[in-house]
C-alpha cells in the first residue's frame, strides 16, 4: 500500500513555485537547465508539497545563519572538538523545535523531511538528535504511560539518552545478548551486570560521551533462576549535572571510525548497578513484586520480535538515510559532469563529461535509483506510521501482527538495497569526478564514509536478507497447497499466482519493448517465483541429505535465499514506483520523465539477474539480453538532458551541499572559496617545514647521538 498520490500538490500557480523555489544563478548550468523536458519547480511540488518545501526552507535557512553550524573552509576539527561541537549543535536543534506535535501528527512525513534536512547537512548531529528522540525517547514513549515523567525529561534535554543493544562479542545475533538483569524482590530492584568484556555494550551512540541514560537490552532472570529472555530498562549512566559515570559503570568512548566521528560511540560495562522495579520496559512483560513473570505474548517467538520491535524504525530511517546520501553524492556528480569539460570531436572545443555514453551509464541508472528508492523509503515510512500507531492504541489484531511480520521483513531487505546501493554510487561518483573527487573539500568521500555503516549498523546487511528469505519461504505451504492468502501491504500477493507465473516467458521484441518499466515488472515477479522454488527445493534437498534445520538454511544463502531477498525488495520497489509513476492523475507534463526514470530503474536492476534469468529459462537467445541492455543506454540517453534539472528537485543550497564542484550554479570554484583552505594548507605545511628542518638539524648536531643514524641512512 503506497501513499495516496495528492495532485493537488502540482497545482500551484507558477508565482508560489517562484516563491518557495527561487530561480538558480545563471551560470555554465544554465545551458542544460534550457534542455530539461520538465519544470522542475513543478516536480518539487508535486513530489513533496508546499508544507514540505517551506519546512526544508526553514531548517536549511536556520542552520546557515546560525553560528553554530557555519562552515570553515580548510579547518580540520580534532575528533574531541568535532564531539563536543556535534553535541552542540544536537542541542541547539531542540531550541529550534521546528516541529510542533499538532504538524507531526496531521503529517507523519515531516519527521522524515526534518531527519533527511538535517543529515544533508551533517549525520553526526543529526543521528545523535535522533537517536535521543527517536530511538531513545520513541522506544519509551511506546512503552506504558507511567514513563511519562522520563518522556518529558527526554524532550526538555534533561536527560541525555542512547539505546545499548550490541555488545562487544554479539550485535546482529540478539539472541546471544550476555548482559543480565536479575530481579530481587527484597528490594524490589533489577541488578544489571555485564558477566565479562565481552559483554560489555558497544557502538553504541551517544554512549561515548554525552548520555546520561540508556536503554539496556539484557536477559531478565526471575528469583526463580529462570531466564524470561530479552527484555530491555533504562538504566542511568551518567550523573545528569556532572557526567560522571554511575557507581558500579565503566562507560567511555570507543575510539575513532571510518566515519561520523561527530557521533560519540561508546561502551558500557555494568556491576551489580541497582535500577526500581519501574525501570523495565514492559512491552513484551513484566514481574510482580513477588517476582513472578508474566508476559501477553504465548508464543516464545512473537515475544522476541516485539522485543526488538524498534530495530524495524531505524532500518527503514536507514533505508531513507542511505537514499539521501545517494541523492547528495548524485548532486555533485552530475553537475560536476555537465561542466566539466574533456576531449571533443575536434581540437577546438571539449564538450561535457555528461555528454559521452559511458558517463550517462555510471550516473544516470543511480539518479533513477534515487528517484524510485526515495519513493520508496517514504511510502515505507507511512506503512510503519500506521503500524506504530497500532502500537500505542494497543491493537491485538490478526492484521496488526501481520502487518508488523510485513514491515519486518520488508525492513530488512531494503535496508541492504538502500544502503549498498548510496555506498557504490558514492565511490562510482568519486570516480567519475576524477581528481577532484578524490580532494575531501568536494565532500564525496565523507559521503561515502558516513554511509558506510548503514550497511552494518541495525544489522548486518546479509544477515538481514535471510529474515527477508524466512518470510517468504514461510509462504511455500500455501502455495504448494494452493491455499488462498494476502499480506496486510500486499506485497507478497502476487504469490498466489506462482503456479502460473512460473511458466512465464521474455516477451519483449525489441528495445521499444522495453521501454516502459512494465518490461522489467514482469520479469522480476517471474524472478522471485523462481527463486524461491529453488531455495525450496535447495532447503528439502539438503535436509534429506541429513543436514541440520540450522545447517540446511546455512548451505542455501549464496544463489538462493540471498539472491531471492534481493529479487523481493528491487521487485517491491519496483512494483510501488511503478503503480505512482504511471498513476493517471500525474500531471501529464512529468509523467514521461517519471516513467523514464523508473523503466531505467527497473531494466538496470534486472540487468544484474541477466544469467539467472536465461538458466531459469526465462529469456533465451542472445536478443533478449542485447534488448535490455539497448534499452538502458537508450534510457541514459533520453535523461542526459534532464539529468541536472532532476538533480535540482532534490539538492539542497549550496551552504549545505558544502561542494565546490557541485555548486547550483555550476561555476569552478573561485578564489575567495578556495585561498582561505589552501592558505591554511600552506601555514601548516610550513610550519611541518620548520620542524622538520629543526629536527634534521638537531640530529646532524649529534644531539642523542642521532650523527651517526642519519649518516646511515643517507649512506655517509
Amino acid at each position: 500500500m503506497a501513499p495516496t498520490l495528492n495532485v493537488k500538490q502540482a497545482t500551484g500557480n507558477q508565482s508560489s513555485w517562484n516563491t518557495l523555489l527561487p530561480d538558480f544563478p545563471k551560470g555554465p548550468l544554465s545551458k542544460y537547465r534550457k534542455k530539461a523536458s520538465f519544470n522542475w519547480k513543478e516536480m518539487a511540488m508535486f513530489l513533496d508539497g508546499e508544507d514540505i518545501i517551506r519546512l526544508k526552507n526553514r531548517i536549511f535557512s536556520a542552520l546557515e545563519s546560525d553560528p553554530f553550524f557555519a562552515r570553515h573552509p580548510g579547518e580540520e576539527l580534532s575528533r574531541e572538538k568535532y564531539q563536543e561541537l556535534t553535541f552542540l549543535r544536537c542541542k541547539r536543534l531542540f531550541e529550534y523545535d521546528f516541529l510542533t506535535q499538532q504538524e507531526i501528527m496531521e503529517n507523519p512525513l515531516k519527521i522524515l523531511n526534518l531527519v533527511i534536512c538535517i543529515g544533508m547537512y551533517d549525520w553526526s548531529p543529526c543521528l545523535q538528535f535522533f537517536l535521543h528522540c527517536g530511538v531513545f525517547g520513541g522506544t519509551i514513549l511506546s512503552a506504558s504511560k507511567r514513563f511519562a515523567n522520563f518522556v518529558k525529561k527526554i524532550y526538555n534535554m534533561e536527560i541525555f539518552g542512547c539505546f545499548a543493544l550490541t555488545e562487544l562479542s554479539h550485535g546482529t545475533n540478539t539472541k546471544g545478548i550476555r548482559t543480565t538483569a536479575t530481579f530481587d524482590h527484597n528490594t524490589q530492584e533489577f541488578i544489571i551486570n555485564s558477566p565479562d568484556f565481552e559483554a560489555a555494550k558497544f557502538w553504541v551512540g551517544n554512549m561515548g560521551k554525552h548520555a546520561t541514560h540508556a536503554i539496556v537490552y539484557a536477559q531478565l532472570y526471575t528469583p526463580d533462576g529462570q531466564c524470561q529472555g530479552l527484555h530491555s530498562f533504562i538504566v542511568q549512566i551518567r550523573d545528569t549535572k556532572t557526567l560522571l559515570p554511575m557507581p558500579g559503570v565503566m562507560v567511555g568512548d570507543i575510539g575513532k571510525k571510518i566515519g561520523q566521528n561527530g557521533l560519540d560511540n561508546g561502551f558500557a560495562m555494568f556491576h551489580n548497578v541497582r535500577i526500581p522495579k519501574e525501570n523495565i520496559l514492559n512491552i513484551t512483560g513484566d514481574v510482580s513484586p513477588e517476582g513472578k513473570y508474566s508476559s501477553s505474548f504465548t508464543d516464545v517467538k512473537e515475544r522476541f520480535s516485539a522485543a526488538l520491535g524498534s530495530l524495524s524504525t531505524g532500518r527503514i530511517l536507514i533505508t531513507a538515510v542511505s537514499a539521501t546520501n545517494l541523492k547528495l553524492a548524485l548532486s555533485i556528480a552530475i553537475r560536476f559532469s555537465a561542466t566539466r569539460r574533456q576531449f571533443g570531436p575536434t581540437d577546438e572545443e571539449e564538450i561535457p563529461v555528461i555528454e559521452y555514453q559511458t558517463q550517462q551509464w555510471r550516473l544516470l541508472p543511480y539518479l533513477a535509483a534515487a528517484y524510485a528508492l526515495d519513493y520508496f523509503s517514504k511510502s515505507l515510512f507511512e506503512n510503519f506510521v500506521e503500524f506504530y500507531a497500532g502500537l500505542l492504541t494497543k491493537q491485538k489484531s490478526q492484521r496488526q501482527a501481520d502487518l508488523g511480520r510485513e514491515i519486518h521483513a520488508l525492513s530488512a531487505a531494503s535496508k541492504p538495497l538502500s544502503s549498498w546501493t548510496a555506498q557504490q554510487a558514492a565511490q562510482e561518483c568519486r570516480e567519475a569526478c576524477g581528481g577532484h573527487g578524490y580532494l575531501a573539500m568536494n565532500r564525496l568521500g565523507e559521503i561515502r564514509n558516513d554511509n558506510d555503516p548503514n550497511c552494518t549498523y541495525e544489522g548486518d546487511n546479509n544477515v538481514l536478507l535471510q529474515q527477508t528469505s524466512n518470510y517468504l519461504m514461510s509462504w511455500m505451504n500455501c502455495i504448494r497447497n494452493k491455499v488462498p492468502f494476502e499480506s496486510p501491504l500486499g506485497t507478497i500477493n502476487f504469490l498466489q499466482d506462482y503456479h502460473h507465473i512460473i511458466g512465464w516467458k521474455f516477451k519483449a521484441n525489441s528495445v521499444d519493448d522495453c521501454m516502459d518499466s512494465s518490461a522489467p515488472l514482469a520479469a522480476y515477479k517471474w524472478l522471485v517465483c523462481y527463486l524461491l522454488r529453488e531455495s525450496d527445493l535447495k532447503l528439502r534437498k539438503e535436509k534429506q541429505s541429513g543436514h541440520s534445520d540450522f545447517e540446511a538454511k546455512n548451505n542455501c544463502q549464496v544463489y538462493f535465499c540471498r539472491s531471492l531477498a534481493i529479487a523481493f525488495v528491487e521487485q517491491t520497489v519496483l512494483q510501488r514506483y511503478h503503480d505512482y509513476t504511471h498513476d493517471p492523475n500525474i500531471p501529464s507534463t512529468l509523467q514521461p520523465v517519471l516513467k523514464n526514470l523508473c523503466a531505467l530503474y527497473g531494466l538496470w536492476s534486472l540487468s544484474k539477474h541477466l544469467a539467472v534469468l536465461y538458466q531459469g529459462g526465462y529469456v533465451s537467445g542472445e536478443q533478449a539480453g542485447r534488448f535490455i541492455q539497448n534499452a538502458i543506454l537508450e534510457l541514459c540517453s533520453r535523461l542526459k538532458d534532464d539529468a541536472v534539472a532532476l538533480v535540482d528537485v532534490f539538492a539542497p543550497p549550496d551552504f549545505i551541499l558544502n561542494s565546490p564542484i557541485g555548486k547550483a550554479s555550476g561555476e569552478i570554484p573561485d578564489s575567495r572559496r578556495l585561498l582561505p583552505q589552501f592558505k591554511n594548507q600552506q601555514r601548516m605545511q610550513k610550519g611541518a617545514t620548520i620542524l622538520t628542518s629543526k629536527l634534521e638539524k638537531s640530529i646532524v648536531q649529534g644531539e642523542g647521538g642521532g650523527t651517526q643514524c642519519l649518516a646511515h641512512q643517507r649512506g655517509d
